[in-house]
C-alpha cells in the first residue's frame, strides 16, 4: 500500500506543476488575443502622415495634358507593382487626379484595356504597403481608381487617379 500512495503522490505532484504550467501559459497568452485593440488608429491627428513618412500633394490634371506621362506609367505598371513592395520612404508623393478618364474610348483607355492584369497586380502591391494604401485612403480614394504610378529619380512618386478628388 505505501507503494501506491507514493504513486499517487508523485501522480498528483506532476499534474498539479502541469496544470500550474498550462495557468501560466494562458495568463501569459490571452493578452495576445486582443493585440489589434493595441494597434496605432489612423483617426488620431499625424498617424497617416506618420505612417506615409512624406509630403503628399494632389493635383489634378486632363488626360490631353498628360497623354504621354500617363501612358508611360501604364506601360511600366509590372515594373511600378515591384517597386511599390519595395519602397519604404519617399521624398514626395503626389496624387493626381484625372476626372475625364473613361469619358471616350482614347489611347489611354485603350493602354488600361491592354494592360488590365498588371494594374490589378499594381493595385494589389498599393493594398499591401502601408505608406501607399494610407496615402490614397486618406484621401478617400478608392484602388479600383488607382490607374499607374510613376516612380521619378528623386524619390518622387505620382499616383494618377481616375476622379476629381472631390467628395
Amino acid at each position: 500500500m505505501p507503494l501506491m500512495e507514493a504513486r499517487e503522490n508523485v501522480f498528483a505532484e506532476s499534474f498539479g506543476k502541469a496544470l500550474l504550467v498550462l495557468a501560466v501559459l494562458a495568463f501569459l497568452l490571452v493578452p495576445l488575443a486582443y493585440h489589434p485593440l493595441l494597434a496605432q488608429g489612423l483617426d488620431r491627428e499625424g498617424a497617416i502622415d506618420a505612417i506615409v513618412g512624406s509630403d503628399v500633394k494632389t493635383d489634378q490634371t486632363s488626360k490631353k495634358a498628360q497623354t504621354e506621362r500617363i501612358l508611360a506609367a501604364i506601360e511600366n505598371t509590372r515594373e511600378s507593382a515591384e517597386k511599390v513592395r519595395k519602397t519604404f520612404s519617399l521624398n514626395t508623393l503626389e496624387i493626381v487626379y484625372v476626372p475625364d478618364l473613361g469619358d471616350e474610348d482614347g489611347v489611354i483607355e485603350r493602354a488600361m484595356a491592354k494592360q488590365e492584369a498588371e494594374i490589378e497586380t499594381l493595385r494589389e502591391s498599393i493594398e499591401g504597403s502601408a505608406m501607399f494604401y494610407h496615402a490614397i485612403d486618406s484621401r478617400s480614394i478608392l484602388l479600383r481608381d488607382v490607374i499607374a504610378v510613376e516612380f521619378a529619380e528623386d524619390d518622387t512618386v505620382t499616383i494618377f487617379v481616375n476622379g476629381t478628388g472631390e467628395e
